[in-house]
C-alpha cells in the first residue's frame, strides 16, 4: 500500500498562503491541510466548513510546515509554528529576509527551506527561488519543488547568500513593472491623453510586451532593438531613459536598496 500523502500545516494564509493552498488542494496527490490564520478569509473559512481543511488545529508536529507570514510577524508567531514543529519537520518559508539558521533555530528543526515568490504567484504566474542548507536530502528538495509549483516556476536550489538579490529582482519586481505602466500612463496624459485612455494604453501595452516576451523566446535586448528604428521616435525616448541617469542607473539602484533591506530583516528577526 502506498504511504499517505504527508501532512501540511500552513501558517499564514494572505494572497500567497491562499495560492499555495488553492493549488495543493486541486492538485495530486491530495494532501491533508490544515491552515493556521486568526482572520481566514471567507475562501479559507469555506474550505474549513466543507471539511477541504482543519483550521487553526491543536499544536502538533507536522510533516511539512509553511511559513508564509511576513518577516517582522516571524518573531512573535514563532512559538506558535514552534508547537507544529519537530526535528523530523520539514519548514519551507517565503518570508523575505528570514535566513535559514534563524529558522531552523526557533523551530528545532534543521530541514529548513527557504524560498522568495513573487505575486503573480497568486494566479499560478510567478517565479520562486529557493534555497537549501547544504546536506539537506534530495527528497526534501523535491517535496519544496512540489510545495511550490502551483506558484508557477521553481528555480533552485541557490546559495543562500543569493537570496537578497533575487528578492530585490523578482521578488521585489513585479512592483517596478505596476510603476511602469503607471508612470507610461502618468506621461500619456500629460501629452494630451484622457486619463483613462491612457491608463488603458499602459497596462495593455505592458501586458501585451510581457506576452510577447514569453511566447517569442527572445532574449529582452534583442525584443527592445527590433521595436527601435534609429531615428525613430522610440529611439528619441530611449535616448532619455538609457542616459547616464536613466533607467540602468535608477534600477541598479533601487535592487541594491531592496537587497539591502533585505539583509535588514535578517538582522531583525535575530
Amino acid at each position: 500500500m502506498a504511504a499517505a500523502p504527508p501532512s501540511i500545516v500552513l501558517i499564514g494564509a494572505g494572497r500567497m498562503g491562499a495560492a499555495l493552498a488553492r493549488g495543493w488542494l486541486n492538485g495530486k496527490p491530495k494532501r491533508k491541510i490544515a491552515i493556521v490564520e486568526p482572520r481566514p478569509s471567507d475562501e479559507i473559512s469555506a474550505w474549513a466548513e466543507a471539511g477541504k481543511i482543519v483550521l487553526n488545529p491543536k499544536p502538533s508536529p507536522a510533516a511539512i510546515v509553511v511559513l508564509a507570514v511576513k518577516p517582522q510577524q516571524f518573531a512573535s508567531i514563532s512559538e506558535t509554528a514552534l508547537g507544529y514543529t519537530g526535528p523530523k519537520t520539514l519548514a519551507v518559508s517565503i518570508m523575505a529576509g528570514v535566513r535559514i539558521a534563524q529558522i531552523a533555530r526557533r523551530l528545532d528543526t534543521q530541514r529548513v527551506i527557504r524560498a522568495m515568490p513573487n505575486t503573480p504567484g497568486s494566479i499560478g504566474q510567478g517565479i520562486t527561488v529557493f534555497s537549501a542548507p547544504a546536506g539537506l536530502a534530495a527528497d526534501d528538495l523535491e517535496s519544496a519543488r512540489a510545495l511550490l509549483a502551483p506558484l508557477g516556476d521553481v528555480e533552485g536550489p541557490v546559495d543562500e547568500t543569493l537570496m537578497s538579490a533575487v528578492t530585490a529582482l523578482s521578488g521585489s519586481g513585479p512592483a517596478y513593472l505596476f510603476l511602469l505602466a503607471e508612470t507610461m500612463a502618468e506621461a500619456g496624459e500629460s501629452e494630451g491623453l484622457p486619463r483613462a485612455l491612457a491608463q488603458r494604453l499602459a497596462r495593455r501595452t505592458v501586458e501585451g510586451a510581457a506576452a510577447l516576451m514569453a511566447a517569442s523566446g527572445d532574449d529582452p535586448e534583442a525584443l527592445r532593438r527590433a521595436v527601435t528604428s534609429p531615428g525613430g521616435t522610440t529611439q528619441a525616448a530611449l535616448d532619455i531613459l538609457m542616459d547616464t541617469g536613466g533607467m540602468p542607473r535608477l534600477l541598479r539602484d533601487a535592487v541594491r536598496a531592496a537587497a539591502a533591506r533585505d539583509r535588514q530583516l535578517s538582522k531583525e528577526a535575530d
